[in-house]
């Protein structure tokens, strides 16, 4: 039978000729040979007639062609294609030295530009066995085989499958196991990053940035809390009823000099909603003072005018006051009640918000709306995110559902009302860094952007997401509105490049890079500074990272979220040509400068290098006293006294012991204290009358009942002043015991002391 025949070949064949992986990979195959030389035949007599010949080829014999017999069919043969072994042995020496470079890559997720560039560098991949679920995964696939059409490449990437990666690139940074990795091997991912790729993160690490700069983190990033947290609920409560104060006083600032420009053109309410509720009960002055001493008490608190106030103080005004408030609040600002003579109150109004503007660089972009945006702890692509304007309606997303009441789960943070505008159209703005080493810390900073605009003109008179969610992944799904303008693209992109046609359009351009880029740095950075020391410091890591700005009226970026694994489709012509741009110079930076310092980065440009921090001098275990323990207690021999002795005593005698040992005669002690206070102070004592005549020197023996260094006191009898022994410096600062110390005349001592 040729089945036999053919199944005979296949197990002739010399094992070396194929690997494990390519082996296996080869009975995979379908496709029929093209080295076969057959040209006619059905395919299942192509197939079968190559194994033969490969067989034959084998055992040195010339090919042989033959047809099956009539009415035979092959029913348990698998079809395996036969492999040039010219071709495979040039595959195998280029697999070795492709393994011996350390060029044997892994890309999870599709990433067919990085997989491109790679190859081109002479990198192999070992690839995992993944479905082709995607049009865009399948065509990847089909471009690569055009471009392989002699099979060297895919016999390469079989030939490495059980050889170490060198080079990880993963959409996932839990795909990888970086415990197992060996140091060599180069990641996409650092370990430990949600400490600012998540919005709870970011909401609670950038509050400690004043332990690493100077910067105020309320200057680029909107005031967020989370509404899990106990201790941060309050503060939000006590933040919205401070909002809607100065949101009341700005009000009626702007009703009466008229509204600001573009952006803000909505802020007021329509005249039609105002006479809906003409006849509303609302005492305009009593709200206008409690405003003000709200906004009062919070600039004393600013200036720490406020700690000498009692904990039990009442507050500004009561649980009570602040609902009547915020009733009123919503009536006239939301609802557009109509409040009479309100002009007697612009002066003080407009001096209590310019108080404010000095301290709070955040009273710009609040608007008069208060409205807050809550999101999700750690979602992405505008999952989840809601806008509200009522304290109550932000409040029952957490007491409504205990599952959400726990901490981090969702965050609160304050909405930019007043943000700069397109042609009457939101945006917002997708920034990309890198960042090569944790520590020192090291930032690579894109010069590309690309703004992202929604579908809907801005109006603050609706809060759905089609008008104030920039995402792609949502406005993507929605059509444009008719009353937007003609100058926004369908596709709601745009490149940085026709961002600053726009602004050069209105004299504006130079601020690009005076205010706007410059701001993105510092934002970055600072945000990376927090969380530095939360980040896993491992060598061979990078991470390509994604910021999203907003920008208010001045160009001044507001930093929003910080996305890792940010989307590299080509959703539209200016992502199709960007995102394709800065995964290769990605590449450029992590690899070609690794090998070359002075090669190209592309747009990358390094912002931030952290300088190298200096070891200390003495660390922890390495501190160290050095000495050596007296053999021998240091006591002098006894020297006989007028008044009294003390019996000898031998060296090698125990200490006595405290209960028997008797006092120091008064006198004697009196004399030593004063003599040590005159010491003290640096004035020499006078001289007692029995030592202004030569007498013998009165001596006795002092014995101490406990620890003190070894110092000697010789009392001389013609000078008030004492000399004290000083200690040879070879001698340890070990405390050793004493158990007699000699003494003339003065004793010096900081206890009671016993004889």
């Amino acid at each position: 039978m040729r089945a036999d025949v053919s199944m005979e070949a296949t197990r002739s064949r010399p094992s070396d000729q194929l690997g494990h992986e390519g082996h296996r990979a080869t009975n995979r195959c379908k496709a029929p040979c093209r080295d076969s030389g057959e040209t006619g035949g059905s395919a299942k007599d192509q197939k079968v007639i190559a194994v033969v010949q490969q067989g034959n080829r084998d055992e040195g014999k010339s090919p042989q062609t033959s047809s099956l017999p009539e009415g035979k069919v092959c029913r348990s043969f698998v079809s395996v294609p036969v492999l040039n072994p010219v071709r495979l042995r040039k595959a195998k020496a280029l697999a070795e030295e492709v393994v011996k470079m350390q060029k044997v890559f892994s890309i999870q997720g599709p990433y067919p530009v990085v997989r491109a560039a790679l190859k081109a560098r002479g990198w192999v991949e070992q690839r995992a066995h993944r479905p082709d679920h995607t049009a865009h995964q399948r065509h990847s696939n089909n471009l690569e085989k055009e471009q392989d059409r002699d099979g060297l490449y895919d016999l390469m990437c079989r030939l490495v499958q059980n050889e170490m990666v060198n080079f990880h690139w993963t959409n996932r940074r839990d795909a990888i196991d970086t415990n197992s990795l060996q140091k060599e091997q180069i990641i996409n991912h650092f370990a430990k990053a949600g400490s600012f790729t998540t919005k709870v993160g970011l909401c609670v690490n950038l509050r400690n940035l004043h332990w690493f700069d100077s910067a105020d983190p309320d200057t680029f990033f909107p005031r967020c809390y989370r509404l899990g947290a106990k201790d941060e609920k309050p503060a939000f409560i006590e933040d919205y009823r401070r909002t809607a104060c100065t949101s009341l006083l700005k009000y009626i600032v702007e009703r009466e000099q008229g509204a600001p420009g573009e952006g803000t053109s909505h802020d007021i309410p329509s005249v039609r909603k105002r006479s809906k509720l003409q006849s509303s009960p609302v005492v305009l002055s009593q709200m206008i003072n409690s405003a003000l001493k709200v906004c009062h008490q919070f600039l004393e608190s600013l200036e720490h005018r406020d700690i000498d106030i009692h904990l039990e103080t009442p507050q500004t005004l009561t649980e009570e006051e602040w609902a009547e408030f915020i009733s009123g609040y919503n009536l006239v600002v939301h609802k557009g009640a109509e409040i009479e003579n309100s002009y007697h109150f612009v002066s003080c109004c407009k001096a209590m918000l310019q108080k404010l503007a000095e301290v709070s660089p955040q009273l710009e972009i609040d608007g008069i709306h208060n409205i807050w945006i809550i999101k999700p702890g750690a979602k992405s692509r505008g999952r989840g995110i809601k806008c509200a304007r009522h304290l109550d309606q932000i409040l029952s997303l957490v007491d409504g559902d205990p599952t959400l009441r726990k901490e981090g789960k969702w965050v609160v943070q304050k909405y930019l009302e007043r943000p700069l505008l397109v042609h009457g159209t939101k945006f917002d703005l997708r920034q990309w860094f890198l960042v090569t080493v944790v520590n020192p810390l090291t930032v690579w900073f894109y010069t590309k952007c690309y703004l992202r605009f929604s579908t809907q003109p801005y109006s603050l008179d609706t809060l759905d997401s089609s008008v104030h969610l920039c995402n792609n992944s949502i406005q993507k799904h929605l059509t444009p509105s008719q009353q937007r303008h003609r100058g926004i693209p369908a596709d709601n992109m745009w490149s940085d490049d026709q961002f600053r046609t726009f602004l050069s359009s209105q004299g504006r351009e130079a601020q690009w890079q005076t205010v706007a880029v410059p701001g993105m740095k510092k934002a970055v950075i600072h945000a990376l500074q927090t969380t530095q020391d939360l980040m896993e410091s491992r060598k061979n890591t990078f991470e390509l990272y994604g910021a999203d700005f907003m920008f208010g009226h001045d160009l001044s970026p507001w930093l929003i979220e910080i996305n890792a694994s940010p989307t590299m489709a080509h959703s539209t012509p200016v992502t199709a040509r960007l995102c394709t741009a800065v995964q290769e110079d990605t590449l450029r930076v992590v690899l070609d400068q690794r090998a070359d310092r002075n090669a190209s980065t592309g747009d990358f440009q390094l912002i931030y290098r952290q300088g190298a921090v200096d070891v200390p001098q003495y660390v922890g275990v390495n501190l160290l006293v050095e000495g050596y323990n007296v053999g021998r207690h240091c006591s002098l021999p006894p020297l006989h006294s007028s008044i009294r002795s003390a019996p000898k005593r031998s060296i090698k005698e125990k200490e006595p012991k405290a209960e028997k040992v008797k006092t120091l005669p008064k006198m004697l002690l009196k004399r030593a204290e004063t003599r040590f206070k005159h010491i003290s102070s640096g004035v020499p004592p006078p001289l007692p009358p029995e030592m202004t005549q030569s007498a013998p020197v009165e001596t006795f023996s002092l014995y101490l009942p406990m620890t003190v260094t070894s110092i000697h006191l010789p009392i001389s009898t013609k000078s008030p002043s004492v000399l004290l022994w000083k200690r040879p410096p070879e001698v340890s600062e070990e405390v050793q015991p004493c158990t007699s110390l000699s003494l003339s005349k003065t004793v010096q001592t900081s206890s009671t002391l016993r004889v």
